[in-house]
């Protein structure tokens, strides 16, 4: 089946819609409270289909365990479940093979999503100084050598870029990319 790409566009819009009417009216968000009758929804770059990608699942064996700093000079500790290997266009526009690791919290069980924390080399500039995140949802048991879609258009800064109440976990080294990648949420702080 050929990927529709103004289904697609359609969709993230109506997606962006949902999320800053959320932010703009909800008791749970982010926004503080005097700030949401001005809130006029969130900066997202273009959507570019580029950042839809297909990455290659690679489980990770046995229980390893990552601490990662949150902004509140707080820890977390998450299990590395498994690393991504996909292709994203580098600035000439030649694809670039980049790894990321999705984890789960150490005290959640197995809910069908992976978290996916990063930074690149937007972070602190267009985007958050403290790393965007993705939340990668699957069917099923993931399985090793497994593809499955990354799409960077979805990418999110954390609560804490809204508001200092919040504790965000801080993407850990391992998953700091060496590329751009201009898709998903912006950041004007």
């Amino acid at each position: 089946m050929e990927f529709d790409t103004d289904a697609w566009r359609e969709e993230l819009q109506s997606y962006r819609d949902q999320k800053d009417e959320q932010f703009g009216s909800a008791r749970q968000s982010p926004v503080p409270p005097d700030e949401r009758e001005a809130f006029d929804g969130l900066p997202y770059f273009e959507p570019d289909p580029a950042y839809r990608v297909e990455a290659t699942v690679e489980l990770v064996d046995g229980d390893e365990t990552v601490t990662m700093e949150t902004s509140t000079e707080g820890e977390q500790l998450y299990r590395r479940a498994a690393r991504l290997h996909f292709a994203v266009p580098n600035t000439d526009g030649e694809p670039t093979e980049a790894t990321l690791v999705a984890y789960q919290r150490v005290d959640e069980t197995d809910s069908g999503s992976l978290f996916v924390p990063f930074r690149d080399k937007t972070t602190g500039q267009q985007t958050y100084p403290g790393g965007r995140y993705m939340e990668l949802h699957y069917d099923d048991e993931l399985a090793d050598g497994a593809e499955i879609r990354l799409d960077f258009n979805l990418a999110y800064s954390p609560f804490c870029a809204y508001s200092e109440a919040y504790e965000c976990p801080l993407p850990p080294r391992e998953n700091w990319l060496e590329v751009a990648i201009p898709v998903g949420e912006r950041y004007e702080g």
